[in-house]
């Protein structure tokens, strides 16, 4: 290790430290806790609870921040080449669902102060001492975008046909099966639903934040079949055909160009004034190509937010004092980083292999995938790519999770050696410095990651380098997104994968679709068929049983053992392999008032309460 190396690796060393510290300062995470004056911004808010105010029979929320005034545009950004569909219940990825659901309100959401499940749509939530009875008394005078009221029989509609009717994305349906058995709901009158679970159901609050449809648009399409539902409201739609209950409706949509909100009039959120939310007259996502692009457009003043990574936080954090921005520390990402191989071993319909045969016997070697994650250098990757910022990540909980297995977060160093004797084990050995299995065949194999992710294409670098020093040749394609969802979900065709899945700290639940053998995520070892589900691997077979009875089981100390043992299984099974987890850094136009940010809410959890002072 040569003395100039040593220089650099001490520098990021040290700006690591210095700027987790210094930022860190920004927010008080114990005044968040707390509920008392946010002292990072000049504003107060109120975290909880909820309150009501109804004015001439309408139950409108109140807002919890100071009083703004109307006018003005939001400008953020996604990368990529745009929303597949508008379609909230449809919506197969992240960048369709952030585009469709702030279109939309469910019956709660998660306070992203306190993490508490609070109502939205619903003005009160009663559970009975049974444990599986849930009343929701539902806003009364709220209104769809078009004007028509919202009420019990949307909410029905939702949950009875399309989410358990099995329409468009069934991840949801498929995590409130109970013992095989959905819940029932059931209307009580115009403004009242219950919903009854087989079971004491723990996740059952947090699953019900599913946005809520309008059944006069719907319903005929529902009709149609599935096939029709999931070409509704798809990409190429005319804004004038969407009715919504969110803050925001869809003004117009430019393909690979930007996406435009409008402020919807209907919206039932009022500030002390008396004042309808939202304030902002627009709210406008770019779609760059990617993250380079994203920063020069942020500095050019097109964007009025963006998220900072690697050696750029240095750089703003150093100018924002002469800037018109201010940046904020978010805490750890609360979604995980991962590489995978494709571990089907199972043939499509037309009788050909997901992955080729020879390939798939090293993917399935637990040797083998232990040798590969021995070989990753996390902490090079976070000095490098991360320049500190960051943290080895070890776990598929977030490591803000309140269910983290703290002995597996601790992970191991990069140990060479040590993946080389895995290896051996497994009959592998080198000729001319390149990997051989025991057949004779040379290890080669593609991984792909979506283009413009210019993180994940530097991590793709880095692992393909890692393992080469195995002896292993790794063939690196970045692809564009979309098509690199359907490789993952629907064609099953690659051979190994950087990815990252959004979580939650509060909820291990909702990643029931990437655990359980036959969930809608389950990339390693996608199935598609019922029959395909009847050959699971011990470890997956155990999971399945783990997240049952977490669900089952509404004492946290015993719901948090069950979690761990599900972290440990996948860290010694390592069906996905866990890379780094960045610091999320943010920063935001000091133009604007009401920015209360928090590590669960990020700096636009409230969007209809921020304001242009």
């Amino acid at each position: 290790m040569n003395k100039k190396f040593i220089y650099i690796l001490s520098l990021l060393i040290f700006i690591g430290i210095f700027l987790v510290s210094c930022i860190r300062k920004d927010i008080p995470e114990k005044d968040i806790e707390k509920g008392s004056s946010n002292t990072f911004v000049d504003e107060q808010y109120k975290p909880y609870p909820v309150e009501t105010k109804t004015i001439d029979g309408v139950d409108y929320v109140l807002s919890r921040s100071n009083p703004g005034k109307y006018g003005g545009t939001l400008v953020t950004s996604t990368i990529g080449e745009g929303p597949k569909t508008f379609n909230s219940w449809n919506s197969m990825d992240a960048t369709s669902s952030q585009a469709a659901d702030i279109m939309f309100d469910g019956l709660v959401s998660t306070d992203a102060y306190t993490g508490e499940v609070i109502p939205r749509l619903a003005k009160t939530i009663k559970v009975l001492p049974d444990n599986k009875t849930y009343i929701f008394e539902l806003r009364k005078g709220l209104k769809w975008s078009d004007g028509k009221e919202i009420t019990a029989d949307d909410v029905v509609f939702t949950w009875d046909k399309i989410v358990f009717g099995g329409y468009g994305n069934t991840s949801t349906r498929d995590a409130m099966y109970i013992d095989g058995k959905l819940p029932t709901i059931e209307k009580v009158d115009k403004y009242t639903v219950k919903f009854t679970t087989p079971k004491p159901f723990s996740p059952f609050l947090r699953q019900v934040s599913v946005p809520i449809a309008p059944k006069h648009v719907l319903e005929p399409v529902v009709q149609k079949g599935k096939r029709a539902f999931a070409s509704y409201w798809s990409s190429n739609i005319n804004p004038d055909e969407l009715v919504t209950s969110g803050a925001f409706k869809l003004k117009e949509y430019v393909p690979a160009q930007r996406i435009v909100y409008e402020r919807n009039p209907n919206y039932y959120v009022i500030d002390e004034k008396g004042q309808k939310l939202p304030y902002l007259d627009k709210y406008i996502i770019l779609i760059v190509g990617d993250l380079n692009n994203e920063l020069l457009k942020f500095k050019a003043k097109e964007l009025d937010t963006v998220g900072l990574r690697g050696t750029n936080v240095a750089l703003f954090k150093e100018q924002e004092k002469f800037s018109d921005y201010k940046v904020y520390n978010l805490g750890p990402d609360t979604g995980t980083m991962y590489f995978a191989f494709n571990l089907n071993d199972r043939k499509n319909e037309k009788g050909k292999y997901y992955v080729n045969p020879i390939k798939q016997k090293w993917f399935s070697d637990l040797n083998f995938r232990k040798a590969v994650d021995y070989a990753l250098d996390r902490e090079n990757m976070v000095f490098n790519i991360a320049s500190g910022v960051a943290q080895p990540l070890f776990t598929p909980e977030p490591l803000s999770s309140i269910y983290l297995n703290e002995k597996i977060a601790k992970g191991h160093s990069q140990d060479l050696e040590k993946a080389k004797e895995l290896l051996a084990q497994s009959g592998f050995y080198w000729k001319n410095k390149k990997l051989y299995d025991k057949d004779g065949n040379k290890v080669e194999f593609d991984l792909f990651t979506n283009a413009g992710n210019t993180e994940r294409e530097s991590i793709g670098v880095m692992v393909k380098q890692d393992l080469e020093e195995l002896g292993m040749t790794v063939n690196f394609k970045p692809i564009e997104f979309n098509s690199l969802v359907n490789k993952l979900v629907n064609t099953n065709d690659f051979d190994s994968v950087i990815m990252g899945f959004t979580g939650s700290p509060l909820e291990p639940y909702g990643g029931k679709n990437v655990w359980y053998s036959n969930g809608t995520l389950h990339v390693f070892n996608m199935r598609k068929t019922p029959q395909e589900n009847n050959k699971l691997l011990w470890w997956e077979k155990k999971l399945n049983g783990i997240f049952d009875k977490a669900s089952l089981e509404l004492d946290f100390d015993k719901r948090k053992a069950l979690y761990e043992d599900y972290q440990k299984l996948v860290y010694e099974q390592k069906p996905l392999i866990y890379l780094y987890s960045p610091i999320r850094i943010s920063a935001i136009r000091n133009k604007f008032g009401n920015i209360h940010p928090t590590e669960l809410g990020g700096v636009l959890h409230n969007l209809e309460e921020i304001y242009i002072k």
